[in-house]
Protein backbone atom coordinates (compact mmCIF):
# COMPACT_ATOMS: atom_id res chain seq x y z
CA UNK A 1 0.00 0.00 0.00
CA UNK A 2 2.82 2.37 0.86
CA UNK A 3 4.50 1.68 -2.48
CA UNK A 4 1.25 2.36 -4.32
CA UNK A 5 0.77 5.63 -2.45
CA UNK A 6 4.27 6.67 -3.38
CA UNK A 7 3.59 5.91 -7.06
CA UNK A 8 0.39 7.93 -6.91
CA UNK A 9 2.24 10.80 -5.24
CA UNK A 10 4.91 10.66 -7.93
CA UNK A 11 2.28 10.70 -10.64
CA UNK A 12 0.51 13.66 -9.04
CA UNK A 13 3.80 15.56 -8.80
CA UNK A 14 4.44 14.92 -12.48
CA UNK A 15 0.93 16.04 -13.41
CA UNK A 16 1.32 19.18 -11.30
CA UNK A 17 4.60 20.01 -13.04
CA UNK A 18 2.95 19.51 -16.41
CA UNK A 19 0.08 21.78 -15.43
CA UNK A 20 2.47 24.48 -14.25
CA UNK A 21 4.42 24.32 -17.51
CA UNK A 22 1.18 24.42 -19.48
CA UNK A 23 -0.07 27.41 -17.48
CA UNK A 24 3.20 29.21 -18.14
CA UNK A 25 2.97 28.46 -21.86
CA UNK A 26 -0.65 29.64 -21.93
CA UNK A 27 0.31 32.89 -20.20
CA UNK A 28 3.08 33.50 -22.72
CA UNK A 29 0.79 32.70 -25.64
CA UNK A 30 -1.94 34.93 -24.21
CA UNK A 31 0.52 37.79 -23.93
CA UNK A 32 1.65 37.22 -27.51
CA UNK A 33 -1.95 37.02 -28.64
CA UNK A 34 -2.79 40.31 -26.91
CA UNK A 35 0.17 42.08 -28.48
CA UNK A 36 -0.77 40.71 -31.90
CA UNK A 37 -4.36 41.94 -31.57
CA UNK A 38 -3.23 45.37 -30.41
CA UNK A 39 -0.74 45.66 -33.26
CA UNK A 40 -3.29 44.63 -35.89
CA UNK A 41 -5.79 47.11 -34.47
CA UNK A 42 -3.37 50.04 -34.40
CA UNK A 43 -1.94 49.32 -37.85
CA UNK A 44 -5.44 49.17 -39.32
CA UNK A 45 -6.34 52.44 -37.60
CA UNK A 46 -3.10 54.10 -38.73
CA UNK A 47 -3.75 53.04 -42.33
CA UNK A 48 -7.22 54.61 -42.11
CA UNK A 49 -5.67 57.82 -40.78
CA UNK A 50 -3.10 57.73 -43.58
CA UNK A 51 -5.96 57.38 -46.05
CA UNK A 52 -7.43 60.68 -44.87
CA UNK A 53 -4.68 62.39 -46.86
CA UNK A 54 -6.49 61.21 -49.97
CA UNK A 55 -9.59 62.92 -48.57
CA UNK A 56 -7.73 66.14 -47.85
CA UNK A 57 -6.29 66.07 -51.36
CA UNK A 58 -9.70 65.60 -52.98
CA UNK A 59 -11.24 68.29 -50.80
CA UNK A 60 -8.56 70.84 -51.62
CA UNK A 61 -8.62 70.05 -55.34
CA UNK A 62 -12.35 70.70 -55.24
CA UNK A 63 -11.89 74.15 -53.74
CA UNK A 64 -9.15 75.49 -56.05
CA UNK A 65 -9.09 76.37 -59.74
CA UNK A 66 -7.85 73.75 -62.19
CA UNK A 67 -4.64 75.67 -62.90
CA UNK A 68 -3.61 75.03 -59.27
CA UNK A 69 -4.43 71.32 -59.04
CA UNK A 70 -0.86 70.18 -59.55
CA UNK A 71 0.46 72.63 -56.97
CA UNK A 72 -2.01 71.62 -54.25
CA UNK A 73 -1.50 67.89 -54.83
CA UNK A 74 2.27 68.34 -54.75
CA UNK A 75 1.90 70.06 -51.38
CA UNK A 76 -0.09 67.12 -50.01
CA UNK A 77 2.62 64.68 -51.11
CA UNK A 78 5.21 67.04 -49.65
CA UNK A 79 3.40 66.99 -46.31
CA UNK A 80 3.60 63.21 -46.09
CA UNK A 81 7.23 63.02 -47.20
CA UNK A 82 8.62 65.89 -45.12
CA UNK A 83 6.28 65.23 -42.21
CA UNK A 84 7.22 61.60 -41.65
CA UNK A 85 10.94 62.31 -42.02
CA UNK A 86 10.68 65.11 -39.47
CA UNK A 87 8.69 62.79 -37.17
CA UNK A 88 11.44 60.17 -37.52
CA UNK A 89 14.32 62.52 -36.76
CA UNK A 90 13.01 64.83 -34.02
CA UNK A 91 9.20 64.93 -33.93
CA UNK A 92 8.58 61.69 -32.06
CA UNK A 93 11.42 62.33 -29.56
CA UNK A 94 10.09 65.82 -28.82
CA UNK A 95 6.57 64.40 -28.38
CA UNK A 96 7.11 61.10 -26.54
CA UNK A 97 10.79 61.01 -25.57
CA UNK A 98 10.17 61.43 -21.85
CA UNK A 99 13.22 62.22 -19.73
CA UNK A 100 13.94 61.24 -16.14
CA UNK A 101 13.21 63.55 -14.38
CA UNK A 102 10.58 64.59 -16.94
CA UNK A 103 10.57 67.89 -18.77
CA UNK A 104 7.00 69.23 -18.79
CA UNK A 105 7.51 71.30 -21.94
CA UNK A 106 9.22 68.94 -24.40
CA UNK A 107 10.66 65.45 -24.69
CA UNK A 108 14.24 64.76 -25.77
CA UNK A 109 14.92 61.04 -26.13
CA UNK A 110 14.89 58.56 -29.01
CA UNK A 111 16.11 60.76 -31.86
CA UNK A 112 16.01 59.00 -35.23
CA UNK A 113 14.25 56.08 -33.46
CA UNK A 114 17.28 55.35 -31.30
CA UNK A 115 16.52 52.39 -29.01
CA UNK A 116 13.47 51.12 -30.87
CA UNK A 117 15.25 48.00 -32.09
CA UNK A 118 17.18 47.30 -28.90
CA UNK A 119 14.63 44.92 -27.37
CA UNK A 120 11.09 43.60 -27.67
CA UNK A 121 9.59 46.47 -25.67
CA UNK A 122 11.16 48.96 -28.05
CA UNK A 123 9.89 47.10 -31.10
CA UNK A 124 6.36 47.17 -29.70
CA UNK A 125 6.61 50.96 -29.90
CA UNK A 126 6.89 50.83 -33.69
CA UNK A 127 3.11 50.63 -34.03
CA UNK A 128 2.70 53.73 -31.85
CA UNK A 129 5.31 55.57 -33.92
CA UNK A 130 3.42 54.86 -37.16
CA UNK A 131 0.00 55.67 -35.73
CA UNK A 132 1.10 58.96 -34.18
CA UNK A 133 3.15 59.84 -37.25
CA UNK A 134 0.02 59.63 -39.40
CA UNK A 135 -1.60 62.14 -37.02
CA UNK A 136 1.39 64.45 -37.27
CA UNK A 137 1.33 64.63 -41.04
CA UNK A 138 -2.27 65.90 -41.07
CA UNK A 139 -1.28 69.16 -39.37
CA UNK A 140 0.40 70.80 -42.34
CA UNK A 141 -2.29 69.43 -44.68
CA UNK A 142 -4.91 71.49 -42.84
CA UNK A 143 -2.75 74.58 -43.30
CA UNK A 144 -2.07 73.90 -46.98
CA UNK A 145 -5.77 74.17 -47.84
CA UNK A 146 -6.15 77.52 -46.09
CA UNK A 147 -3.14 78.97 -47.94
CA UNK A 148 -4.00 77.45 -51.33
CA UNK A 149 -3.39 79.23 -54.65
CA UNK A 150 -0.83 81.75 -53.40
CA UNK A 151 1.93 79.84 -51.59
CA UNK A 152 5.21 78.71 -53.13
CA UNK A 153 6.31 75.13 -52.59
CA UNK A 154 9.62 76.04 -50.96
CA UNK A 155 7.96 78.30 -48.38
CA UNK A 156 5.31 75.73 -47.59
CA UNK A 157 7.98 73.02 -47.24
CA UNK A 158 9.80 75.12 -44.65
CA UNK A 159 6.60 75.64 -42.66
CA UNK A 160 5.74 71.93 -42.88
CA UNK A 161 9.12 71.18 -41.37
CA UNK A 162 8.50 73.62 -38.50
CA UNK A 163 5.01 72.24 -37.87
CA UNK A 164 5.88 68.53 -37.87
CA UNK A 165 9.28 68.81 -36.20
CA UNK A 166 8.52 71.29 -33.42
CA UNK A 167 5.11 73.01 -33.19
CA UNK A 168 2.89 69.92 -33.14
CA UNK A 169 5.24 67.57 -31.19
CA UNK A 170 5.45 70.06 -28.31
CA UNK A 171 1.65 70.11 -27.97
CA UNK A 172 1.55 66.31 -28.12
CA UNK A 173 4.08 66.17 -25.30
CA UNK A 174 1.91 68.46 -23.20
CA UNK A 175 -1.20 66.32 -23.56
CA UNK A 176 -0.42 62.74 -24.60
CA UNK A 177 3.06 61.83 -23.37
CA UNK A 178 1.98 61.30 -19.77
CA UNK A 179 4.75 63.65 -18.65
CA UNK A 180 3.70 67.02 -20.11
CA UNK A 181 2.30 70.09 -18.43
CA UNK A 182 -1.31 69.24 -19.32
CA UNK A 183 -1.18 65.55 -18.40
CA UNK A 184 1.29 63.99 -15.97
CA UNK A 185 1.26 61.64 -12.98
CA UNK A 186 1.92 63.17 -9.58
CA UNK A 187 3.63 61.55 -6.59
CA UNK A 188 0.32 60.03 -5.46
CA UNK A 189 -0.15 58.31 -8.81
CA UNK A 190 -2.96 60.64 -9.96
CA UNK A 191 -3.22 62.11 -13.46
CA UNK A 192 -2.87 65.88 -13.13
CA UNK A 193 -2.19 69.07 -15.08
CA UNK A 194 -0.76 72.43 -14.06
CA UNK A 195 -4.24 73.67 -13.15
CA UNK A 196 -6.11 70.60 -11.91
CA UNK A 197 -7.27 67.37 -13.53
CA UNK A 198 -5.37 66.04 -16.54
CA UNK A 199 -6.46 67.22 -19.97
CA UNK A 200 -9.18 65.16 -21.64
CA UNK A 201 -8.66 65.12 -25.40
CA UNK A 202 -9.14 61.52 -26.42
CA UNK A 203 -8.27 61.68 -30.12
CA UNK A 204 -7.23 65.28 -30.65
CA UNK A 205 -9.88 68.01 -31.02
CA UNK A 206 -7.29 70.32 -29.49
CA UNK A 207 -3.98 68.52 -29.83
CA UNK A 208 -4.53 67.81 -33.53
CA UNK A 209 -7.30 69.98 -34.96
CA UNK A 210 -6.96 73.20 -32.96
CA UNK A 211 -3.24 73.14 -33.76
CA UNK A 212 -3.97 72.79 -37.49
CA UNK A 213 -6.79 75.33 -37.37
CA UNK A 214 -4.73 78.03 -35.68
CA UNK A 215 -1.88 77.33 -38.10
CA UNK A 216 -4.37 77.69 -40.97
CA UNK A 217 -5.57 81.07 -39.70
CA UNK A 218 -2.04 82.42 -39.24
CA UNK A 219 -1.08 81.07 -42.67
CA UNK A 220 -4.04 82.71 -44.39
CA UNK A 221 -3.24 86.01 -42.65
CA UNK A 222 0.45 85.78 -43.54
CA UNK A 223 -0.04 85.26 -47.28
CA UNK A 224 -3.04 87.57 -47.59
CA UNK A 225 -6.09 87.09 -49.83
CA UNK A 226 -5.96 85.98 -53.44
CA UNK A 227 -5.95 88.82 -55.97
CA UNK A 228 -9.52 89.96 -56.50
CA UNK A 229 -10.98 87.84 -53.71
CA UNK A 230 -12.42 90.78 -51.78
CA UNK A 231 -12.42 93.43 -54.51
CA UNK A 232 -15.41 95.69 -55.13
CA UNK A 233 -17.25 94.55 -57.14
CA UNK A 234 -16.13 91.00 -56.23
CA UNK A 235 -14.34 89.00 -58.88
CA UNK A 236 -15.83 85.73 -60.07
CA UNK A 237 -14.22 82.30 -59.97
CA UNK A 238 -13.55 81.96 -56.23
CA UNK A 239 -16.48 79.69 -55.38
CA UNK A 240 -15.89 75.96 -54.94
CA UNK A 241 -14.79 74.68 -58.32
CA UNK A 242 -15.17 70.89 -58.45
CA UNK A 243 -18.02 69.91 -56.16
CA UNK A 244 -17.81 66.12 -56.81
CA UNK A 245 -14.22 66.15 -55.51
CA UNK A 246 -15.34 67.97 -52.36
CA UNK A 247 -18.12 65.45 -51.68
CA UNK A 248 -15.88 62.47 -52.37
CA UNK A 249 -13.11 63.94 -50.23
CA UNK A 250 -15.58 64.36 -47.37
CA UNK A 251 -16.56 60.69 -47.59
CA UNK A 252 -12.88 59.71 -47.56
CA UNK A 253 -12.23 61.84 -44.49
CA UNK A 254 -15.27 60.52 -42.64
CA UNK A 255 -14.20 56.97 -43.41
CA UNK A 256 -10.66 57.60 -42.19
CA UNK A 257 -11.91 59.38 -39.07
CA UNK A 258 -12.94 56.04 -37.56
CA UNK A 259 -9.23 55.28 -37.52
CA UNK A 260 -8.49 58.58 -35.78
CA UNK A 261 -11.05 58.10 -33.04
CA UNK A 262 -11.55 54.37 -32.51
CA UNK A 263 -7.86 53.65 -33.07
CA UNK A 264 -6.97 55.95 -30.19
CA UNK A 265 -7.98 53.20 -27.77
CA UNK A 266 -4.48 51.88 -28.67
CA UNK A 267 -5.58 48.33 -27.81
CA UNK A 268 -8.17 45.72 -28.70
CA UNK A 269 -7.46 42.61 -26.60
CA UNK A 270 -10.16 42.90 -23.93
CA UNK A 271 -13.86 43.61 -23.59
CA UNK A 272 -13.34 47.09 -22.14
CA UNK A 273 -11.40 48.26 -25.21
CA UNK A 274 -13.90 46.60 -27.53
CA UNK A 275 -16.94 48.27 -25.97
CA UNK A 276 -15.16 51.63 -25.90
CA UNK A 277 -14.38 51.30 -29.61
CA UNK A 278 -18.03 50.54 -30.26
CA UNK A 279 -19.14 53.66 -28.40
CA UNK A 280 -16.58 55.73 -30.29
CA UNK A 281 -17.86 54.46 -33.64
CA UNK A 282 -21.44 55.38 -32.69
CA UNK A 283 -20.49 58.88 -31.55
CA UNK A 284 -18.25 59.42 -34.57
CA UNK A 285 -21.28 58.67 -36.73
CA UNK A 286 -23.96 60.69 -34.95
CA UNK A 287 -22.12 63.99 -34.39
CA UNK A 288 -21.24 64.65 -38.05
CA UNK A 289 -24.72 63.64 -39.18
CA UNK A 290 -26.42 66.30 -37.09
CA UNK A 291 -23.71 68.94 -37.67
CA UNK A 292 -23.91 68.54 -41.43
CA UNK A 293 -27.69 68.85 -41.38
CA UNK A 294 -27.54 71.97 -39.18
CA UNK A 295 -25.24 73.74 -41.64
CA UNK A 296 -27.20 72.55 -44.67
CA UNK A 297 -30.58 73.65 -43.29
CA UNK A 298 -29.37 77.01 -41.94
CA UNK A 299 -27.80 77.95 -45.25
CA UNK A 300 -30.86 76.78 -47.16
CA UNK A 301 -33.41 78.66 -45.05
CA UNK A 302 -31.78 81.51 -43.10
CA UNK A 303 -28.36 82.53 -44.35
CA UNK A 304 -28.19 84.48 -47.62
CA UNK A 305 -28.26 83.60 -50.47
CA UNK A 306 -30.49 80.78 -49.08
CA UNK A 307 -29.46 77.93 -51.33
CA UNK A 308 -28.82 74.22 -51.01
CA UNK A 309 -25.10 74.40 -50.23
CA UNK A 310 -23.48 71.01 -50.75
CA UNK A 311 -20.03 72.34 -49.89
CA UNK A 312 -21.42 73.74 -46.64
CA UNK A 313 -23.01 70.37 -45.93
CA UNK A 314 -19.60 68.73 -46.36
CA UNK A 315 -17.86 71.22 -44.09
CA UNK A 316 -20.63 70.79 -41.52
CA UNK A 317 -19.95 67.04 -41.47
CA UNK A 318 -16.25 67.71 -40.92
CA UNK A 319 -17.13 70.23 -38.19
CA UNK A 320 -19.09 67.53 -36.37
CA UNK A 321 -16.21 65.09 -36.68
CA UNK A 322 -13.74 67.60 -35.23
CA UNK A 323 -16.14 68.52 -32.42
CA UNK A 324 -16.66 64.93 -31.20
CA UNK A 325 -13.00 63.88 -31.44
CA UNK A 326 -12.06 64.94 -27.89
CA UNK A 327 -15.08 63.36 -26.18
CA UNK A 328 -15.91 60.38 -28.39
CA UNK A 329 -14.90 57.78 -25.76
CA UNK A 330 -16.70 59.12 -22.71
CA UNK A 331 -20.01 60.73 -23.72
CA UNK A 332 -23.33 59.06 -24.37
CA UNK A 333 -24.83 59.09 -27.88
CA UNK A 334 -27.38 61.81 -27.10
CA UNK A 335 -24.53 64.00 -25.85
CA UNK A 336 -22.70 63.39 -29.13
CA UNK A 337 -25.77 64.75 -30.93
CA UNK A 338 -25.70 67.92 -28.82
CA UNK A 339 -21.95 68.35 -29.32
CA UNK A 340 -22.36 67.89 -33.08
CA UNK A 341 -25.26 70.35 -33.24
CA UNK A 342 -23.27 73.05 -31.45
CA UNK A 343 -20.25 72.19 -33.61
CA UNK A 344 -22.25 72.92 -36.75
CA UNK A 345 -23.31 76.25 -35.29
CA UNK A 346 -19.70 77.06 -34.34
CA UNK A 347 -18.65 76.39 -37.92
CA UNK A 348 -21.32 78.71 -39.31
CA UNK A 349 -20.33 81.55 -37.01
CA UNK A 350 -16.58 81.17 -37.49
CA UNK A 351 -16.86 80.86 -41.27
CA UNK A 352 -18.92 84.04 -41.47
CA UNK A 353 -16.58 85.92 -39.12
CA UNK A 354 -13.49 84.96 -41.15
CA UNK A 355 -15.12 86.26 -44.33
CA UNK A 356 -16.25 89.48 -42.62
CA UNK A 357 -12.61 90.04 -41.59
CA UNK A 358 -11.61 89.43 -45.25
CA UNK A 359 -9.34 86.54 -44.37
CA UNK A 360 -9.05 84.28 -47.41
CA UNK A 361 -9.25 80.75 -45.94
CA UNK A 362 -9.88 78.74 -49.09
CA UNK A 363 -11.20 75.55 -47.46
CA UNK A 364 -12.60 77.08 -44.26
CA UNK A 365 -9.79 75.34 -42.40
CA UNK A 366 -10.00 77.58 -39.35
CA UNK A 367 -13.77 77.34 -39.07
CA UNK A 368 -13.72 73.55 -39.33
CA UNK A 369 -10.58 72.65 -37.40
CA UNK A 370 -9.86 75.73 -35.28
CA UNK A 371 -13.28 76.84 -34.05
CA UNK A 372 -14.71 73.33 -33.80
CA UNK A 373 -11.48 72.01 -32.29
CA UNK A 374 -11.80 74.67 -29.61
CA UNK A 375 -15.41 73.67 -29.01
CA UNK A 376 -14.50 69.97 -28.87
CA UNK A 377 -11.93 70.60 -26.12
CA UNK A 378 -14.37 72.71 -24.10
CA UNK A 379 -17.13 70.13 -24.60
CA UNK A 380 -14.97 67.62 -22.71
CA UNK A 381 -15.21 69.96 -19.75
CA UNK A 382 -19.00 70.10 -19.94
CA UNK A 383 -20.17 66.63 -20.95
CA UNK A 384 -19.34 63.14 -19.72
CA UNK A 385 -20.95 61.76 -16.56
CA UNK A 386 -18.43 60.37 -14.04
CA UNK A 387 -20.98 57.80 -12.81
CA UNK A 388 -20.93 56.11 -16.24
CA UNK A 389 -17.39 54.91 -15.57
CA UNK A 390 -16.14 55.96 -19.03
CA UNK A 391 -13.76 58.70 -17.87
CA UNK A 392 -16.12 61.66 -18.12
CA UNK A 393 -15.76 64.59 -15.71
CA UNK A 394 -18.17 67.17 -17.11
CA UNK A 395 -19.28 70.33 -15.35
CA UNK A 396 -22.92 69.46 -16.10
CA UNK A 397 -22.53 66.45 -13.78
CA UNK A 398 -20.57 68.18 -11.03
CA UNK A 399 -17.11 67.58 -12.53
CA UNK A 400 -14.17 69.96 -12.33
CA UNK A 401 -12.69 69.43 -15.81
CA UNK A 402 -13.59 72.70 -17.55
CA UNK A 403 -10.76 74.77 -16.06
CA UNK A 404 -8.10 72.47 -17.48
CA UNK A 405 -9.81 72.39 -20.88
CA UNK A 406 -10.00 76.19 -21.07
CA UNK A 407 -6.34 76.62 -20.11
CA UNK A 408 -5.35 74.00 -22.69
CA UNK A 409 -7.17 75.90 -25.44
CA UNK A 410 -5.39 79.11 -24.46
CA UNK A 411 -1.94 77.51 -24.27
CA UNK A 412 -2.31 75.71 -27.59
CA UNK A 413 -3.62 78.80 -29.40
CA UNK A 414 -0.82 81.04 -28.07
CA UNK A 415 1.96 78.52 -28.77
CA UNK A 416 0.82 77.59 -32.27
CA UNK A 417 -0.10 81.14 -33.22
CA UNK A 418 3.23 82.60 -32.10
CA UNK A 419 5.38 79.78 -33.50
CA UNK A 420 3.52 79.80 -36.83
CA UNK A 421 3.89 83.56 -37.14
CA UNK A 422 7.63 83.31 -36.44
CA UNK A 423 7.95 80.68 -39.17
CA UNK A 424 5.70 82.29 -41.80
CA UNK A 425 5.98 86.07 -41.52
CA UNK A 426 9.71 86.27 -42.37
CA UNK A 427 9.02 84.31 -45.60
CA UNK A 428 6.38 86.73 -46.95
Amino acid sequence: LTARLRRVESMLTAVNGTLERTAGAVAINTGNYDESLDTIWMLLAAILVFFTHAGFSMLEVGHVRSKNWQNILTKNLLVISVGFLAWYLVGYPFAFGNLDPPNRFIGAKGFAMDGFMANEAGRVGLRVWFFQGAFCATEATIVSGAMAERTQLKGFAVYTLFMTAMIYPVVVHWGWSGAGLLNYTDDAGLAKSLVGPALKDFAGSGIVHLVGGVGALVGALAVGPRVGRYSVPPSEGFDSQTVPCIALGTFFLWFGWYGFNAGSTAEMHNIAAATTAGLIAVNTTLAPCVAGLVVFLVRATFEAPRKLDLCGFCNGILAGLVSITATCAFVRPWEALVIGCIGGTMFLGASKLVKLCKVDDVVDGFAVHGACGLWGVLAAGLFGRPADGMGGNGLLYGGDQLRTQAVAVLLIAVWVGAASALALVPMR
